[in-house]
């Protein structure tokens, strides 16, 4: 087989780069060079690309491209497009456009069409759009600053921190998740269930109020305290209301680590959302009995007993929570008598 070569000032030239080539350039450049190695060495053009894992018609774009512009050929091309879509309105209706965006400041293209076809201007909404977008870009139309801050400004907790990075969990009771529920088993009924899980052993503690307060959760919190089998040294929660002030200081007195979630995070808090899910679904939809705070609290306390040491948790390999802490934690597991 005769195999064709190429002058031997190019294969030079692969050798003797510039050394301001973009990474992807020299990238590129060494492609190339394998790619004319291997056909050197007997392989076809196709047999080599091949090799490569590259498609023939680039690199024959890329040795195109080297011969033409040398190795500054190689770098890699705006991929602006050619032709571009040029303005299709008319300087008054963009004048128009500024002058209603400067008397309006904070109306958006929404609003200003609206004004426009009052006034008797034929204008589509997305095409005040583009026309708001063309002033930004040419520095025309400047938007007003902030003069008057609304944000509400959080209040500093006295207690309770964000999670610190270094802190990690690895026994049950290291960190468990609080979260409240709205619960509407009749129409105008609200009622506030309180749902505690360990993110190792997925054991949970249920109760439900009607309203959910500062001192209801300071109650749940004596009863997560009294039916979690084992020490609690952290509770996370989210920024609610009834998890500070006497939920706070019921914490500190007892030595609990409380960690406060960032606004608008509730995935932090994933363990105990799911948790919500799963009591919505197997425990109140089915539930038929008495709606007043003491028996509806009797059944809950059932069917925690029922969760926590005869259902399968697939997180746990199909094990109950109860089984978990016999299995893996056996000096914190329940005692016989729970």
């Amino acid at each position: 087989m005769r195999v064709v070569g190429l002058p031997k000032p190019f294969y030079h030239l692969y050798r003797h780069l510039p050394p301001d080539l973009s990474p992807k350039a020299e990238a590129r450049s060494r492609w190339l060079s394998c790619w004319l190695t291997l056909r050197e060495q007997g392989l076809s053009t196709v047999q080599a690309s091949q090799t490569l894992y590259l498609p023939r018609s680039t690199l024959y774009r890329w040795l195109k491209r080297l011969k033409g512009h040398g190795p500054q050929g190689l770098e890699e091309k705006s991929r602006r497009p050619k032709h571009r879509r040029q303005p299709t309105w008319s300087p008054e209706l963009s004048q128009a456009v500024l002058s209603l965006r400067e008397q309006y400041p904070r109306w958006g293209k929404d609003k200003l069409v609206i004004l426009l076809r009052r006034e008797g201007i034929k204008v589509s909404t997305s095409m005040v759009g583009r026309i708001l977008s063309r002033l930004r870009a040419r520095g025309v139309l400047k938007e007003p600053t902030r003069r008057l801050s609304t944000t509400r400004r959080a209040h500093p907790r006295p207690y309770a921190v964000r999670k610190p990075k270094d802190y990690h969990v690895h026994k049950p009771g290291d960190l468990v998740q609080v979260d409240t529920l709205d619960v509407r088993p009749l129409p105008g009924m609200v009622l506030k269930h309180f749902t505690a899980r360990d993110v190792i052993s997925r054991w949970d503690v249920l109760e439900v109020h009607t309203r959910a307060t500062a001192t209801t959760a300071q109650g749940f919190l004596d009863s997560l305290m009294e039916r979690m089998p084992f020490p609690v040294k952290a509770i996370q929660v989210d920024g609610g209301s009834e998890f500070q002030a006497a939920f706070e200081e019921a914490c500190q007195r007892r030595a609990i680590k409380l960690f406060v979630l960032p606004p608008r995070s509730p995935k932090l808090n994933g363990h105990v959302e799911r948790a919500h899910r799963t009591h919505t679904e197997e425990f109140y939809e089915v539930y038929d009995g008495d709606l007043e705070i003491r028996p509806l609290n009797q059944a809950l306390l059932q069917w925690e007993g029922v969760y926590n040491r005869l259902r399968p948790h697939q997180a746990l390999d199909m094990m109950t929570p109860e089984e978990y802490l016999i299995h893996y934690h056996p000096e914190l597991a329940p005692l016989s008598h729970m």
